[in-house]
């Protein structure tokens, strides 16, 4: 039966086009009139009905064909090729996508090599990194997306919305070659969690300075915390060596978190090259971990350390994405129903400096399209990606199955999209697409005293240093800061165990200057002035 309508669709498609084109009265009679409304309320039943959450109300004919290589899902079980989402926005496009799904974790290394050598791997591509030194741009092989943009109306209209996006993404010579991945900048960054049933019982509210911190850290280490007996199974504060700098950086002037920042004239700087700054903060922590403040082995502590001790209350102080806030550390604990948090997040810590919290640049991943027969219709492909209908497809899946829409217009994701699993499966926030974290999605996902604190937060988060293409018109280096950085790194947990005497910390800003950090520095300098100009404040 159903083939049967269809055919009786397909077939009279023309005929209804022609119709309405020129108007039912020019050409129909009352009965064809009758005819034509039958015949369309067909078309919306059975092109409802047989594309399910396709939406494109295309003609039955034969789709472009697009390649597109991109990382498929970190979860092994999940293709995203099969995933409910993905299979949804293609069949909303006017294209039949060949997907060419790479394992993300040797995706850099292949798509790399491929690229480098100048070969085109497909129509559409997810870069492997952020090619932040053009080196994929000058290999020839991608097109200008701003010589495309007469195909490009939702990413044109995105850029107009995101000028400092655009700013990063627009090299040197004016030209803009990709479409960007992105992330929340502002929101659920990463910040200080405080454990409130500690708080309560030594009477303490949660620190806002230096000595503040100190001295409730004094308390918990030689208190018996958790009720148990012993004094000394407690960790006072679980920071890995990564958000060590996001936590304490900024109380010193300092943000190490990005390495680069500008100081209140616009100058570049490097925060690991700032002697006087940076040698109080490494003094600082070589202070907690002699006192045993700072754990011995906090240079090895992972996330899945910090969750267990949670889960046996162990620990008062924790420094992470604020997404784990709720999701993970307040989980591990008994009592929690939800309605209020065990782990909370607070203002940042001040010292000579008034503290902030780092934000994060916009560009997560980037998309280009390659030169050759398909580069219109993977332009338009790819615009259509992005396309604000896409972003709610991706951030909150499929209306009805994985969300419902409330009175007041907001969105909840439903009780089986509150799993994992179930998110995984669907693809909800696709790592092979261009797409776009979004606010409202995370809000819909966290419990209502965690967006809250969110929203509180958001007034100390600064805007770190931004990504920039270094053009060959900038200063090379013989010796890349990503050597820099490691190295720099490295000599900061030295320091800050002891390993290192702070009394070589000269001999340290001097290796720094052999390394060529002050040609970087400057580099930095006329790649900042470019963007500032773009966003004309230059």
């Amino acid at each position: 039966m159903i083939g049967r309508i269809k055919g009786i669709v397909v077939n009279r498609a023309a005929w209804v086009r022609r119709i309405m084109k020129r108007g039912l009265g020019a050409v129909c009679s009352v009965r064809q009139r009758a005819a034509v409304i039958c015949i369309l309320t067909l078309c919306i039943l059975v092109g409802g009905f047989l594309t399910g959450c396709s939406q494109s109300g295309q003609e039955n004919t034969e789709k472009v064909k697009i390649s597109v290589l991109a990382k498929n899902s970190w979860y092994s079980d999940v293709d995203y090729a099969d995933a409910e989402i993905i299979k949804c926005m293609e069949e909303a496009s006017e294209y039949d996508i060949e997907w060419k799904l790479k394992q993300p974790d040797s995706y850099y290394d292949i798509v790399r090599a491929l690229l480098l050598k100048g070969k085109s791997p497909a129509d559409i591509v997810q870069m492997p990194d952020l090619d932040e030194n053009m080196e994929y741009i000058n290999t020839g092989i991608f097109a200008r997306l701003d010589e495309y943009m007469e195909y490009m109306p939702n990413f044109q209209a995105y850029l107009n919305a995101n000028p400092d996006v655009k700013a990063s993404l627009t090299t040197d010579e004016g030209h803009i070659y990709y479409v960007p991945q992105t992330v929340l900048t502002s929101n659920y960054v990463p910040c200080v969690m405080y454990n409130q049933e500690w708080l309560e019982s030594v009477g303490k509210s949660a620190p806002e300075t230096l000595d503040e911190l100190v001295e409730l850290l004094r308390i918990y280490r030689d208190s018996d915390m958790n009720g148990n007996g012993i004094t000394d199974d407690e960790v006072p504060m679980s920071v890995t060596a990564a958000f060590l700098p996001y936590m304490f950086g900024p109380a010193f002037g300092l943000d190490l978190a990005t390495g680069f920042y500008t100081d209140e004239n616009g100058q570049v700087k490097y925060a690991y090259y700032e002697s006087e700054n940076y040698r109080a903060y490494l003094e600082f922590l070589n202070g907690l971990y002699d006192e045993g403040l700072l754990e011995p082995d906090f240079d090895i502590l992972g996330r899945d350390t910090v969750k267990e001790r949670c889960k046996n209350n162990e620990t008062g102080i924790i420094f992470d994405y604020s997404w784990h806030m709720s999701m993970m550390y307040s989980a591990q604990y008994e009592e929690y129903d939800g309605s209020k948090p065990v782990f909370a997040g607070a203002k940042p810590l001040s010292g000579e400096y008034k503290g902030y919290y780092v934000g994060r640049n916009a560009v997560s991943g980037l998309f280009g399209v390659t030169i050759g027969e398909n580069t219109v219709e993977a332009v338009k492909l790819l615009d259509y990606m992005i396309s604000e209908t896409n972003k709610t497809l991706y951030c909150f899946g499929i209306e009805g199955k994985s969300y419902v829409v409330n009175s007041d217009g907001s969105k909840s994701f439903t009780k089986e999209a509150l799993s994992d699993d179930f998110v995984q499966r669907m693809g909800i926030n696709p790592v092979c697409l261009p797409s776009r974290q979004s606010v409202e999605a995370t809000d819909a996902l966290v419990p209502e005293w965690h967006s809250k604190i969110d929203r509180e937060l958001e007034q100390y988060v600064r805007k770190p240093f931004p990504f920039i293409y270094t053009s060959e018109s900038d200063i090379q280096q013989e010796i890349p800061i990503e050597y820099i950085a490691k190295y720099a790194a490295q000599q900061s947990i030295d320091f800050i165990k002891g390993t290192v005497s702070l009394e070589y910390f000269d001999d340290y800003i001097d290796i720094l200057k052999n390394m060529g950090i002050e040609h970087i520095i400057e580099a930095n300098q006329k790649k900042y002035n470019r963007y500032e100009r773009l966003l004309g404040r230059k």
